[in-house]
Protein backbone atom coordinates (compact mmCIF):
# COMPACT_ATOMS: atom_id res chain seq x y z
CA UNK A 1 0.00 0.00 0.00
CA UNK A 2 0.68 3.63 -0.76
CA UNK A 3 1.49 6.28 1.93
CA UNK A 4 0.72 9.59 1.46
CA UNK A 5 3.89 11.16 0.51
CA UNK A 6 5.98 7.98 -0.40
CA UNK A 7 7.49 7.84 -3.63
CA UNK A 8 8.69 4.07 -4.89
CA UNK A 9 7.91 1.97 -7.44
CA UNK A 10 4.63 -0.35 -7.21
CA UNK A 11 5.90 -4.54 -7.83
CA UNK A 12 3.63 -5.85 -10.79
CA UNK A 13 1.06 -7.61 -8.53
CA UNK A 14 0.00 -4.06 -6.74
CA UNK A 15 -0.30 -2.51 -10.10
CA UNK A 16 -3.01 -5.77 -11.05
CA UNK A 17 -4.47 -5.41 -7.46
CA UNK A 18 -5.09 -1.38 -7.88
CA UNK A 19 -6.25 -2.07 -11.73
CA UNK A 20 -8.75 -4.63 -10.39
CA UNK A 21 -9.88 -2.49 -7.68
CA UNK A 22 -10.58 0.09 -9.80
CA UNK A 23 -12.07 -2.20 -12.48
CA UNK A 24 -14.50 -3.62 -9.50
CA UNK A 25 -15.04 -0.27 -7.87
CA UNK A 26 -16.20 1.56 -10.90
CA UNK A 27 -18.47 -1.18 -12.16
CA UNK A 28 -16.83 -2.21 -15.14
CA UNK A 29 -15.77 1.31 -15.61
CA UNK A 30 -19.29 2.36 -15.53
CA UNK A 31 -18.66 5.19 -13.26
CA UNK A 32 -17.00 7.29 -15.93
CA UNK A 33 -20.26 8.27 -17.28
CA UNK A 34 -20.04 12.03 -17.47
CA UNK A 35 -23.07 12.65 -16.19
CA UNK A 36 -25.36 11.14 -13.15
CA UNK A 37 -22.78 8.20 -12.52
CA UNK A 38 -24.30 7.03 -9.71
CA UNK A 39 -28.10 6.59 -11.94
CA UNK A 40 -24.82 4.83 -14.00
CA UNK A 41 -24.11 2.33 -11.80
CA UNK A 42 -27.41 1.74 -10.16
CA UNK A 43 -28.37 0.55 -13.90
CA UNK A 44 -25.52 -1.94 -14.23
CA UNK A 45 -26.73 -3.14 -10.87
CA UNK A 46 -29.79 -4.05 -12.35
CA UNK A 47 -28.76 -5.08 -15.72
CA UNK A 48 -26.27 -7.53 -13.55
CA UNK A 49 -28.84 -8.86 -11.45
CA UNK A 50 -31.61 -9.51 -13.71
CA UNK A 51 -29.57 -13.36 -14.72
CA UNK A 52 -29.66 -13.70 -10.68
CA UNK A 53 -33.29 -13.09 -10.49
CA UNK A 54 -34.41 -16.46 -11.56
CA UNK A 55 -31.74 -18.23 -9.47
CA UNK A 56 -33.02 -19.50 -6.01
CA UNK A 57 -32.37 -16.34 -3.45
CA UNK A 58 -29.66 -17.84 -1.66
CA UNK A 59 -27.53 -17.44 -4.86
CA UNK A 60 -28.46 -13.55 -4.70
CA UNK A 61 -27.96 -13.19 -1.11
CA UNK A 62 -24.58 -14.67 -1.51
CA UNK A 63 -23.84 -12.86 -4.29
CA UNK A 64 -24.77 -9.59 -2.77
CA UNK A 65 -22.94 -10.60 0.52
CA UNK A 66 -19.88 -11.32 -1.29
CA UNK A 67 -19.87 -8.29 -3.91
CA UNK A 68 -20.82 -5.88 -0.38
CA UNK A 69 -17.84 -7.31 0.72
CA UNK A 70 -15.29 -6.76 -2.08
CA UNK A 71 -16.80 -3.79 -2.73
CA UNK A 72 -15.56 -2.20 0.86
CA UNK A 73 -11.53 -3.54 -0.36
CA UNK A 74 -11.94 -2.37 -3.48
CA UNK A 75 -13.72 1.36 -2.52
CA UNK A 76 -11.11 1.76 0.31
CA UNK A 77 -7.72 0.62 -2.23
CA UNK A 78 -9.32 3.24 -4.81
CA UNK A 79 -9.72 6.04 -1.49
CA UNK A 80 -6.15 5.58 -1.34
CA UNK A 81 -4.85 5.29 -4.20
CA UNK A 82 -6.73 8.69 -5.92
CA UNK A 83 -6.57 10.49 -2.20
CA UNK A 84 -10.01 11.15 -2.51
CA UNK A 85 -13.23 10.51 0.25
CA UNK A 86 -15.59 8.62 -1.72
CA UNK A 87 -14.39 9.29 -5.06
CA UNK A 88 -17.64 9.87 -7.92
CA UNK A 89 -16.67 7.19 -10.24
CA UNK A 90 -16.81 4.93 -7.53
CA UNK A 91 -20.23 2.95 -7.91
CA UNK A 92 -19.63 -0.35 -6.43
CA UNK A 93 -21.54 1.12 -3.93
CA UNK A 94 -24.88 1.58 -6.32
CA UNK A 95 -24.44 -1.65 -7.58
CA UNK A 96 -24.92 -3.54 -4.54
CA UNK A 97 -27.58 -1.28 -3.11
CA UNK A 98 -29.48 -1.69 -6.31
CA UNK A 99 -28.93 -6.03 -5.86
CA UNK A 100 -30.59 -5.56 -2.36
CA UNK A 101 -33.68 -3.19 -3.43
CA UNK A 102 -34.40 -6.12 -6.06
CA UNK A 103 -34.35 -8.85 -3.22
CA UNK A 104 -37.54 -11.06 -2.98
CA UNK A 105 -39.42 -8.84 -5.57
CA UNK A 106 -41.42 -10.11 -8.02
CA UNK A 107 -39.43 -10.54 -11.56
CA UNK A 108 -41.52 -7.78 -13.05
CA UNK A 109 -40.31 -5.07 -15.06
CA UNK A 110 -42.85 -2.56 -13.26
CA UNK A 111 -41.36 -3.99 -9.98
CA UNK A 112 -37.39 -3.92 -11.02
CA UNK A 113 -38.57 -0.27 -12.23
CA UNK A 114 -39.86 0.96 -9.05
CA UNK A 115 -37.22 -0.85 -6.93
CA UNK A 116 -35.08 1.56 -9.16
CA UNK A 117 -36.58 4.96 -8.83
CA UNK A 118 -37.10 4.02 -5.29
CA UNK A 119 -33.18 3.01 -4.35
CA UNK A 120 -32.23 6.44 -6.11
CA UNK A 121 -34.39 8.26 -4.13
CA UNK A 122 -33.66 6.79 -0.99
CA UNK A 123 -29.84 7.03 -2.25
CA UNK A 124 -30.20 10.58 -2.86
CA UNK A 125 -31.65 12.14 0.37
CA UNK A 126 -30.00 9.37 2.98
CA UNK A 127 -32.69 8.96 5.17
CA UNK A 128 -31.17 7.77 8.62
CA UNK A 129 -28.71 6.08 9.62
CA UNK A 130 -27.48 6.33 5.65
CA UNK A 131 -26.00 9.97 5.95
CA UNK A 132 -24.09 8.56 9.37
CA UNK A 133 -22.92 5.42 7.61
CA UNK A 134 -21.68 7.82 4.98
CA UNK A 135 -18.91 9.13 7.71
CA UNK A 136 -17.63 5.67 8.31
CA UNK A 137 -13.88 5.48 7.10
CA UNK A 138 -12.90 4.00 4.43
CA UNK A 139 -14.93 1.42 2.42
CA UNK A 140 -17.16 1.08 5.41
CA UNK A 141 -18.63 4.29 4.15
CA UNK A 142 -18.72 4.24 0.91
CA UNK A 143 -20.53 1.26 0.75
CA UNK A 144 -22.68 1.09 3.71
CA UNK A 145 -25.14 3.79 3.71
CA UNK A 146 -26.26 2.45 -0.03
CA UNK A 147 -26.87 -0.75 1.69
CA UNK A 148 -29.15 1.25 3.64
CA UNK A 149 -30.50 3.00 0.62
CA UNK A 150 -31.29 -0.65 -1.12
CA UNK A 151 -33.04 -1.62 2.56
CA UNK A 152 -35.14 1.09 2.34
CA UNK A 153 -36.29 0.56 -1.32
CA UNK A 154 -37.06 -2.83 -0.14
CA UNK A 155 -38.76 -2.42 2.21
CA UNK A 156 -41.03 0.55 0.58
CA UNK A 157 -42.20 -2.02 -2.57
CA UNK A 158 -42.56 -4.88 0.57
CA UNK A 159 -44.91 -2.23 1.82
CA UNK A 160 -46.90 -1.42 -1.30
CA UNK A 161 -46.94 -5.64 -2.37
CA UNK A 162 -48.40 -6.21 1.40
CA UNK A 163 -51.04 -3.46 0.77
CA UNK A 164 -51.76 -4.45 -2.71
CA UNK A 165 -52.37 -7.74 -1.35
CA UNK A 166 -54.52 -7.05 1.76
CA UNK A 167 -57.03 -5.08 -0.74
CA UNK A 168 -57.04 -8.25 -3.01
CA UNK A 169 -55.47 -6.67 -6.49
Amino acid sequence: MRRSGEFRYASLWERMLDQGAIWVATGGYSGYAGIVPGTVGSFVGLLVYLPLAARPIWVSLIGAAALFFIGVFAAMRVEEIWRIKDPKPVVIDEIVGMWIALLLIPQDVVFFGAAFVLFRLFDVIKPFPARQAELLNGGWGVMLDDVIAGIYANAALRGVLSFRQHLGL
